[in-house]
Order: C-alpha cells, then structure tokens, then sequence
C-alpha cells in the first residue's frame, strides 16, 4: 500500500523471518535459488562428510548445543541434511540468496522436526523441500508484483522497504532509526500472552524436547531463557514482571503516537477474568485508552475474539480453553487532562 513501515523483535530468528519476507530479490536471485534446490535435492548424498564444529568455532550458532536433541537414532539423517543445506548455502553469491535458501530450509526443517510423531526420511525431506520452495519463491514473485504496483500507484520514486530492528520496544523512543519518522498511523502487535505458555525461540523434538535448531539453520544468536521473549516467568505471583515490562513497552509507544495513531493487538489470556481487566489497567497507566469498534463486534462484550489457529498438538489435546481464544483490542492515546 505504499505505507513507510518500521518493525521491532527482541528475536534474532523473528527479525531475520522478517527481513527475509519483506525483501525484493531480483528474478535472477529467485532462479539461483530455485537452481540451487533442485541441484541440493537431485545431488545431496548423507555419505558427504561434513566439517564437525569444535570449541573454537567463529560464530556462536555453530557451536553443537544449537543442534541439541537431534543426534538420535531417528533425527540424524534430518540434521546431517541442515548441516549439508547450511554448507551449501553460504557458495551462493548474494546475501537475498542465502537469506532466501535459509528461509526454505528453515520452513522444511521445522515441518519435518517441530512436534512430529514420525520423522521423515531424507528422501521426504527432499521432496518437502522442493515443494516448500515453489511455494515460498512464487510467494516473493507475488509480493515483487504488489509492491511495484503500489509503487506505481502511489507515485513514489522506489518502493520503500520496511525496517526490521533487533531491539525492544523499550526505549523505542530514543533510536534515532525511529525518530526519523513521523508519529505511525498504525501500530499492530501481539504480544505475548500472559500466564500462557508459548515457546517462541525453540522446536519440540520427540515429544517436547526443545531445540535452538533454527537459530543454527538461520545463523542467528539466540542465547536467551523463555522467559526473556515472554516478558517473565508465566509462574510469576500476580505476573508482575510481566505487566511491568508491558507497561514500559507501551509506554515507550505511547510517546512516538499522536491522536491519529490507532494501536491494535491481539492477545490471549490464561485467565481472563483478572488478566484482561489487568492489562486494560495497565494499557491505561502506559497512555492508551480502549476503543470499541460496533461494526466488527462479535460477542457480548463488545470486542472481537477468535479461536487461535495452529496450537500445538498438546494445546489441542487440552481441548478448548481460555487461553485458545485471542482478542482483537483496538486503542488510541488519550487526551490530555
């Protein structure tokens, strides 16, 4: 739509999805691409010895903790393919390139090792991955053609592309990155669900064991507890550090807004009874006052709810709960007294 767009995650992994799916390779980088996964799929042998990483590795992420819970019996073949995939990538000669090779090894490797009962064969995985990459190149080549459209029919000289930060919104206020714009139109987020328990920074191996696997596949640092992308321990009394954190983050929103600026997010709660009158209070001490939009209502208490999509396997095994249904809250800052 031709809008100037900036965004924030404290994720190295959320911020290199991001930046991957918002760039604008050139038809020559998307056919290297796609020549590089047939050849990687046609050619790839699991008799190729690969370089073991050892104590004095360049890079943080190539140290063997990031590939934990993958050297068993039925992972080894998935992961000896990363290692190999990984190798390869880094003969491609574009940074587009091997930022867009590690966006579809990355997707193919969570299908094949993210709360799977079976593990796939190394030929599956081949296959998955092909396919993974039709789709993901015809999704850039759409995404090429909208954003040269909204560029022509906006009149701008170049399609602006958004800027992706490694940062928390605190403080936000002070990056001289962000305060070269005007005060946003729009502020969408979701931030993390209070009480509930999500795991944004690990895959679940054989049942739940956790793996940083796809910081190793997207060569970014992770380094940081759950409760560092889940601002506090979920098991936190009256989950104080969490309103705390939240309050600060949109504090620092709050002060890059004006009147025209509309904040939405949507948020689950493990218990809402006292969790959503909780953060309402808090969005209000941070500047925010709630708006309720009549046209999109869709229950009795005058906001918009849905069922969360994608839960995990053992989320839906609970059946539904309080925490499987978000909310849509809408805000604006409030006027001065």
């Amino acid at each position: 739509m031709g809008r100037r767009a900036a965004g924030t995650d404290v994720s190295s992994l959320a911020v290199f999805l991001a930046k991957a799916k918002t760039s604008r390779p050139c038809e020559a980088d998307i056919s290297s691409v796609n020549r590089w996964v047939q050849d990687f799929s046609d050619k790839c042998n699991l008799r190729i010895i690969v370089a073991q990483p050892d104590d004095c590795v360049r890079h943080e992420w190539e140290q063997p903790d990031y590939q934990r819970n993958l050297r068993t019996r039925s992972t080894w073949a998935i992961r000896k393919l990363l290692q190999l995939a990984r190798d390869q990538i880094s003969t491609l000669p574009t940074p587009n390139q091997r930022r867009l090779a590690r966006c579809i090894v990355l997707k193919t490797a969570q299908w094949a090792l993210d709360c799977r009962k079976v593990i796939p064969t190394a030929r599956e995985f081949r296959q998955q991955m092909c396919q993974d990459a039709r789709d993901i190149l015809e999704g850039i080549r759409e995404y090429l053609e909208a954003t040269s459209s909204a560029a022509t029919r906006y009149g701008l000289k170049a399609w602006l592309r958004p800027i992706c930060l490694l940062r928390s919104a605190v403080g936000i206020e002070h990056d001289p990155r962000v305060r070269k714009f005007s005060p946003p139109k729009l502020v969408l987020t979701s931030p993390p669900y209070p009480g509930v328990h999500v795991l944004y920074h690990r895959w679940q191996v054989h049942g739940r064991r956790e793996t940083p696997a796809p910081f190793w596949i997207a060569s970014s640092k992770d380094g940081c507890g759950g409760s560092y992308y889940t601002f506090g321990d979920r098991h936190r009394s009256n989950l104080s550090t969490y309103y705390q954190t939240a309050m600060d983050a949109f504090r620092s929103v709050s002060h890059i807004s004006d009147s025209q600026t509309v904040l939405v997010q949507m948020i689950a709660f493990s218990d809402p009874s006292w969790q959503l009158p909780k953060y309402l209070q808090v969005m209000e001490q941070s500047g925010f006052i709630e708006t309720r939009l009549s046209s999109i209502v869709n229950s009795s208490d005058g906001r918009v709810w849905r069922s969360v999509p994608n839960r995990k396997w053992y989320a839906d095994q609970r059946g539904p709960t309080s925490s499987s249904r978000e909310v849509v809250l809408f805000h604006r800052l409030a006027s001065p007294s």
